[in-house]
């Protein structure tokens, strides 16, 4: 923790400016966005370093790291700044002119903060927490730091299981961050209040004994002789044995965030968002998403409209997002939309669904979210091209449904309809794959059938399957990069060699290589951080863009660092597991029971689907009781009402 210095902690903008002239899109450094936070530093005793450990254009948008973000600077005496991952260009100049890696609200150093806060939606950022660390001249092992170093705290899904970067981290918290960084932040003011007695290891202990953060160091962790894990035990007393995630329950009650950022430089959103849940109880087997962030808990329509309308008078935005899992699950999304088109029709305020569930499309929800902007692609996720494997994912949508679904949509002037689906998938046949095929011919010749024209395009978009923990294929092995790309290619031979379809079929598709390492990270243990370590000291950056991605170094590193521990990457993903193993996360209570997670896997094997525990009785799957919470899902009744009422003209 950085002493209590009388004077300010200077900018290092001085530094950094003659830096820019020699960089690409200098203007991600500067800071200065509308609606950007700058506190003093001597009137705060707790402050917050934010990161999302990806470019600015990447990290600017993430709804979390901006509710955050401004939870924090609400409260009185409490700063938060924002640091993003910064390119090698400009980091090779910052280690020449020895310039600290910075934040972009106020460009101080990020080793002056008490806490380092880092947001993971994928394990591909774990390179770049390691370069930050080393340019904010952080020690990159925990073990190794000093009272004065900010806490260096994970967050996100990856979080999940941060096994992988243990050494790298102080501590992890699961689940919701809203009440989480609160109760943290009230921890490290008491213990600086009281003179950071017993230091940074006194420090740690008080936030690991509240339950809901996980301090790796204070755990130890076991191996059988066959490279499995034996136990992880506390080395502390007072430690728990399992750590709990964070359930926020009323979202209406956190309307964040309430100020958008608004980029300076050009980035992947450019538009408002509003979360109008979060969770998710479909069941789709594969989606780690949904399943950690259970139960369902949405936003009132009120809440809704109010966040709407303030987001965009504090931002200037043309478009609004309504992000959840699934969006068109929302009990009231029909007149969310309609309420909103109605509100913002002379703005011309267009609104958007990430992507739409084939089964929840209707032609009306789709009409009143392109009444005010354009009327853009449709995007699907059928996830699985045959009947038998989306029974195996418990994607339950027919290609019948798909198949109406997509006529529906052709007959009423669109053009262009994306699909998605995965490859890998547990069970997995050459001809489930070759199946999708089939399913994009079919919506084709829908499409011409319905518009009379022959002007339609199907994009048909293909992503790896990789097992996530705290799912049902927590278990499953993983397909290994050359199977998938000699599956790819068959299909890609398919579409290609149709002569009456195929040239209105998009192809688009991911190699299975950064899959493999994406499996290692996501279902590795601490062993895995040796090679996460070998491959920063190599060079790796930016593991989640394609340009800078290396599979050969990444799989070079790995026989190196794993082999003293007779692993390998193979060990990692494509190995099955059964039920008795110790997973390296099991010490982690996302709240799902580890029984009910293995008969969902033992369902999916059998080829049984399940219903959506949002309309039908409990499944156990063990969230509700275990996190005290339960399903919070509408309707309310209510109704968006016009933001103006126009008076009549006064009568003489």
């Amino acid at each position: 923790m950085p002493a209590e210095a009388a004077e300010s902690v200077s900018s290092v903008f001085p530094q950094l400016e003659a830096l820019l002239p020699h960089v690409q899109k200098p203007i991600q450094y500067v800071g200065g966005e509308l609606n950007s936070t700058v506190k003093d530093w001597e009137s705060c005793d707790v402050r917050w370093a934010l990161m999302y450990p990806d470019a600015y254009e990447v990290g600017l948008p993430n709804q979390g790291v901006m509710i955050l973000y401004e939870v924090l600077n609400e409260q009185q005496g409490v700063l938060a700044e924002r640091t993003y991952s910064v390119w090698p260009d400009l980091e090779e100049l910052m280690r020449e002119h020895s310039v600290p890696q910075f934040t972009v609200d106020s460009h101080r150093p990020v080793g002056a903060f008490d806490v380092f806060g880092l947001s993971f939606s994928t394990e591909l950022g774990y390179t770049n927490m390691l370069t930050a660390l080393d340019l904010a001249g952080i020690p990159l092992e925990s073990k190794d730091r000093g009272i004065d170093d900010p806490v260096v705290l994970a967050g996100g899904h990856a979080a999940f299981n941060p096994e992988p970067i243990a050494d790298f981290i102080d501590c992890a918290v699961i689940g919701d961050g809203e009440q989480a960084v609160l109760e943290i932040t009230a921890i490290i003011r008491a213990w600086k209040a009281e003179g950071r007695p017993g230091g940074r290891e006194e420090l740690l202990l008080r936030l690991a004994k509240t339950g809901g953060v996980y301090v790796p160091g204070f755990y130890d962790v076991e191996y059988l002789p066959d490279g499995r894990i034996a136990r992880v035990v506390p080395n502390r007393s007072g430690v728990p044995w399992r750590v709990s995630k964070h359930t926020v329950m009323d979202l209406d009650e956190w309307p964040y965030p309430k100020q958008p950022l608004v980029p300076l430089a050009e980035t992947v959103h450019e538009r408002m968002s509003v979360e109008i849940f979060r969770g998710c109880t479909r069941g789709c087997r594969f989606c780690q998403a949904g399943m950690i962030t259970r139960p369902v808990r949405e936003r009132s329509i009120t809440g809704i409209g109010d966040m709407v309308e303030k987001g965009l008078k504090a931002t200037g935005f043309e478009e609004v997002g309504l992000l959840s899992l699934s969006s068109a699950d929302h009990s009231e999304i029909g007149d969310v939309a309609k309420g909103l088109a109605d509100r913002y029709e002379e703005d011309k305020i267009g609104l958007s669904l990430p992507s739409t569930r084939v089964d929840a499309f209707n032609i009306d929800l789709a009409n009143e979210l392109t009444r005010n902007g354009r009327r853009s692609g449709l995007t699907f996720a059928p996830e699985g091209g045959s009947e038998r494997i989306r029974k195996v994912i418990n994607k339950m949508v027919s290609e019948e449904d798909l198949i109406r679904t997509v006529a529906t949509a052709y007959g009423n002037g669109w053009r262009q309809v994306k699909l998605y689906f995965m490859c890998g998938l547990p069970t997995e046949t050459d001809d489930d794959v070759l199946q999708i095929a089939d399913m994009a011919t079919r919506v084709i010749a829908k499409g011409r059938e319905v518009s009379g024209s022959g002007d339609i395009r199907c994009t048909v978009s293909i992503g790896g399957f990789v097992p996530k923990p705290h799912t049902p294929f927590q278990w499953s092995p993983q397909l290994s990069a050359e199977q998938t790309d000699a599956r790819l290619q068959k299909l890609r031979d398919k579409i290609r060699g149709d002569k009456k379809y195929g040239r209105s079929i998009g192809f688009r598709y991911h190699d299975g290589k950064p899959g493999i390492v994406e499996g290692l990270l996501s279902r590795g243990d601490r062993r895995t951080g040796a090679v996460i370590r070998a491959v920063y000291e190599d060079g790796g950056r930016f593991d989640g863009w394609r340009e800078h991605f290396s599979y050969d170094r990444w799989m070079a590193c790995a026989d190196r660092a794993l082999e003293p521990f007779g692993v390998d990457v193979d060990w990692y993903t494509t190995r099955e597991r059964g039920y008795e193993e110790v997973l390296p996360w099991d010490h982690l209570d996302s709240g799902l029971d580890k029984e009910w997670l293995w008969e969902d896997w033992q369902d999916a094997l059998d080829e049984t689907e399940v219903d959506d525990c949002r309309w039908t009785p409990c499944f156990d799957c063990g969230v509700c009781p275990a996190m005290d919470t339960e399903i919070q899902v509408g309707p309310t009744g209510k109704k968006l009402l016009p933001l103006t009422v126009k008076s009549s003209a006064p009568t003489s």
